[in-house]
C-alpha cells in the first residue's frame, strides 16, 4: 500500500508544480513569439520573407512575427535589412539588435537589448494593425 500512496503524492505534487510555472504567464497576454530574456532583453521569433518589394510586418501571431524584407537572401543582405527594419519599428538603435539564432534560416530569433516586453509588444502591435 505504501508505494500507491507515494505515487499519488508524486502525481499531486507535479500537478501543483505545473500550475505554479504557468501562473506567471497567464496575466500578461503577450504572444509567445516575444519573450523576456533577463536581465533587460527581449527575444522575438521571426519568420522572414526576403525578396519583397517593401519591408513590412505581415503577421503577428503566437508562433512568429511574419516580416517581409526588401532585400534578397544573399550574403547576409536580408539579415541586415531585417535588423534595420525592426530597429526602425521599435524605435531603438541598430546596435541594440542581434540575431540570436537562425541566421541562415527564414525562422530567426532576434534579440533586442535594453527594452521592455511591453514596449516591444506595443510597437509591434501598432505597426501590425497599421496605425
Amino acid at each position: 500500500m505504501a508505494p500507491a500512496k507515494k505515487g499519488k503524492a508524486k502525481a499531486n505534487s507535479s500537478d501543483s508544480n505545473q500550475s505554479k510555472t504557468s501562473a506567471p504567464n497567464t496575466g500578461n497576454n503577450f504572444p509567445s513569439c516575444i519573450r523576456f530574456v533577463p536581465p533587460s532583453s527581449v527575444a522575438i521569433t521571426i519568420h522572414a520573407k526576403p525578396g519583397a518589394k517593401s519591408s513590412s510586418i505581415t503577421d503577428f501571431s503566437d508562433e512568429a512575427l511574419g516580416v517581409q524584407i526588401d532585400a534578397p537572401a544573399k550574403d547576409g543582405e536580408a539579415n541586415a535589412a531585417l535588423l534595420d527594419y525592426i530597429s526602425s519599428v521599435l524605435g531603438v538603435k541598430r546596435r541594440q539588435l542581434s540575431i540570436g539564432a537562425g541566421s541562415k534560416s527564414r525562422d530567426k530569433v532576434v534579440i533586442v537589448e535594453e527594452v521592455t516586453l511591453k514596449g516591444v509588444f506595443d510597437a509591434l502591435d501598432k505597426v501590425s494593425k497599421g496605425y
